[in-house]
């Protein structure tokens, strides 16, 4: 139990500390969140995962057992939060919004922040965050973006926003020098390291600015079957795979935690560009952020007595 609350305290806390300060700051200043937006997308998201990936070696072998996880886990979620909205009765709307809100994670500026804390000291799990980043971009503009609207109006525009996502190209240039040992100059190594330091701060202190202003108006059905789908039946469903293609180590913990995270921004993004109930997917994405404060803190916890 000691070890945690020393999760809780030096892992969780400093994490809501600045989303907290976001949500407070931009309450009082109101921030410009498309400036906030486009930092965090077109350079300090890009900076870390170059950063990440240059810097540290992840092997074939692993980076196979990364995709395979992660390919066997979005589809057993598919398969099950389509399952749950059939059951439930969810209607079109609130199904789309229902499945997006399991499937889709908020990897970028929850999930890495968290990985950059939790393995501070083992820069391989930051790396696989990386690699989690990436593919959950690619899910999000091809499952998430179809799940929202009809795949003849947005087969093009999905195609565009996955595209034009510099965190993937970021990543291929930094695969591309570290795999050639090309060493970068100081005077551009600098800037780019100094922009992946920024990014924890600049990140946590966005996702508290878009959250400053929603409300929970009713706990409703969906929203608790979002809940329990994405903080509760997300890690359970990667503990078993974990076990199944028997992961361990800092791959295991990484991915286990990783799993776990809230549900994305972009689902929320999704459902209010195409007026899909907009206020339970703004809701979801605060309530799995506020109680993934116990949730993730258990599953890191639960990661370093199982691995």
């Amino acid at each position: 139990m000691a070890i945690f609350f020393e999760i809780l305290v030096n892992v969780i806390l400093p994490i809501f500390i600045l989303i907290g300060l976001g949500g407070y700051l931009h309450r009082k200043f109101l921030f410009d969140m498309n400036t906030l937006s486009k930092l965090n997308t077109y350079l300090l998201m890009p900076a870390v995962s170059f950063t990440n990936i240059y810097e540290n070696k992840i092997g074939g072998e692993t980076l196979l057992h990364i995709l395979g996880f992660l390919i066997i886990q979005s589809l057993i979620l598919i398969v099950l939060s389509g399952g749950i909205a059939r059951v439930a009765k969810f209607d079109r709307g609130v199904s789309s919004v229902f499945k997006n809100s399991v499937v889709l994670v908020n990897s970028g500026n929850f999930g890495l922040p968290v990985s950059q804390l939790v393995f501070q000291h083992n820069p391989l799990g930051a790396s696989i965050q990386i690699v989690v980043m990436i593919y959950q971009n690619l899910l999000t503009y091809t499952y998430g973006l179809f799940n929202s609207v009809s795949i003849d109006k947005t087969k093009g525009k999905a195609l565009n926003g996955f595209l034009k996502n510099p965190v993937i190209y970021a990543f291929l240039l930094g695969l591309l020098l570290h795999t050639l040992h090309i060493k970068i100059p100081s005077f551009l190594w600098e800037p780019i390291k100094n922009s992946s330091n920024a990014f924890l701060a600049v990140a946590l202190i966005t996702l508290g600015a878009q959250s400053a202003f929603l409300q929970l108006k009713q706990f409703s059905l969906p929203l608790l079957m979002s809940l329990l789908g994405r903080l509760i039946l997300s890690p359970a469903v990667a503990l078993l795979i974990i076990f199944v293609l028997k992961l361990d180590g800092v791959t295991a913990q990484a991915l286990f935690i990783a799993s776990s995270f809230p549900t994305s921004r972009n689902s929320a993004l999704f459902a209010l560009e195409y007026d899909n109930h907009p206020e339970y997917a703004a809701q979801v994405v605060l309530m799995s952020t506020i109680f993934s404060m116990v949730t993730v803190t258990t599953v890191i916890y639960l990661s370093t007595i199982l691995f």
